[in-house]
């Protein structure tokens, strides 16, 4: 299981779609180890659930193909590639200056651009097909360009299910449950973990807001509210950390990042943990710093996975429960929206040449569907090359 998902983790590059693809391909057709409906039944539940689908995917094929130790290696074999390259990066970007760097790093923004702007479009379409589910998405935006801050992200997603709850009541059953070896008190037991370290944890980053403790709380509530994807996380991690914890231009070149490397776009907390570290911290403090932040980044997402599969018939058979989760889909796409304008295009967008950069590589992700490691090249290599003119 685990050699299996390290190939993964080293060639699944272009966000969580593509990676559904990889794994449809590996565990579908050439390995056998589940079938087509069963994996598109896993696929639905770990997509209407909060945090990386295609991590939580791949976690519950290790549980259902070699138990609780396979569900360990096929999380660890597909993330630790990427994990580890972003902490290189951490590593070495301090050490890295200079106009040549510094145009670099802005070309890195410029991708997050991109990114972001055809993640915005492509869950847009997929995820408002309708008047009520748009209208959901355009009051969560608002709501953040107007008061903004972590308590109105949450307040967005919570008008979000409500408003779906009432008029996305006829949304469309989901595919049928998977089989696995979870029962009900596996699955009580998961959430109760995640509701109380939900709770449990802000108290203890209160009591120590800058440590380990503080840190893994921030990471936590993060892995908790994203739905939709791994875009989603940029702004609640952006929010509870600049400028408290680091720079935008740091955030930010961090996210751009993560689009050069494969696997999930989640290890970008590989390098926002070490990031943050202690000034000073030895490699192995910063380790563990990127670690934690790893960690209990992705936590939230594997518990309500195992949490939700006893759920599952409940869900599918109350329309009000199926609304509400169409509805918080909805509203993610304001959410996003949102954090497109402030703070990437923001900072990202200081002319018309920041703009032809951008817009050329969303028309390449978009329109020709060019892989992201790509983008990250071209928009490096143009702003490297403009650097100097002016």
């Amino acid at each position: 299981m685990f050699a299996v998902a390290l190939g993964l983790g080293l060639t699944s590059f272009g966000g969580p779609i593509a990676h559904l693809g990889y794994f449809e391909r590996t565990y579908v057709q050439r390995r056998r180890w589940l079938s087509a409906d069963d994996y598109a039944g896993i696929v639905a539940l770990c997509q209407m659930a909060p945090g990386p689908a295609s991590s939580q995917v791949g976690f519950l094929i290790g549980l259902r193909r070699a138990g609780w130790a396979g569900a360990l290696a096929a999380w660890l074999g597909f993330t630790l590639p990427s994990a580890l390259l972003m902490l290189s990066f951490a590593l070495l970007a301090p050490r890295l200056t200079g106009p040549l760097t510094e145009a670099g790093l802005h070309g890195l923004k410029l991708v997050a651009v991109a990114v972001v702007a055809q993640a915005v479009w492509s869950m847009g379409r997929r995820l408002c097909p309708d008047r009520q589910r748009t209208a959901l998405a355009l009051i969560a935006a608002t709501l953040l360009l107007v008061i903004g801050g972590p308590l109105i992200q949450l307040l967005a997603l919570i008008v979000g299910a409500v408003g779906g709850m009432l008029l996305c009541r006829d949304v469309a059953g989901a595919a049928a449950p998977p089989r696995l070896p979870v029962g009900r008190r596996t699955g009580i037991a998961a959430g109760t973990l995640f509701l109380l370290l939900l709770v449990v944890l802000p108290f203890a980053g209160h009591v120590s807001p800058h440590s380990l403790s503080g840190i893994s709380t921030i990471f936590y509530k993060a892995g908790a509210l994203v739905f939709g994807g791994g875009h989603v996380v940029l702004p609640l991690l952006r929010d509870a950390l600049v400028p408290a914890w680091l720079s935008d231009n740091v955030f930010l070149s961090g996210y751009g990042a993560a689009q050069a490397m494969p696997g999930p776009l989640f290890t970008v907390a590989a390098y926002l943990g070490a990031m943050v570290a202690p000034p000073g911290s030895g490699l192995g403090a910063t380790a563990l710093w990127s670690t934690a932040a790893l960690v209990f980044l992705f936590l939230p997402g594997l518990l309500v996975a195992l949490a939700g599969l006893p759920l599952w018939n409940w869900i599918g058979g109350h329309p009000a429960a199926r609304g509400g989760l169409a509805g918080v889909s909805a509203a993610v796409v304001g959410v996003l929206g949102a954090a497109l304008y402030n703070p990437i295009w923001t900072s990202a967008i200081l002319g018309a040449r920041d703009l032809a950069i951008a817009l050329i590589g969303f028309i390449l992700l978009e329109r020709w569907k060019a892989p992201p490691i790509l983008i990250v090249a071209f928009c490096v290599a143009a702003a490297l090359a403009t650097a100097g003119v002016h």
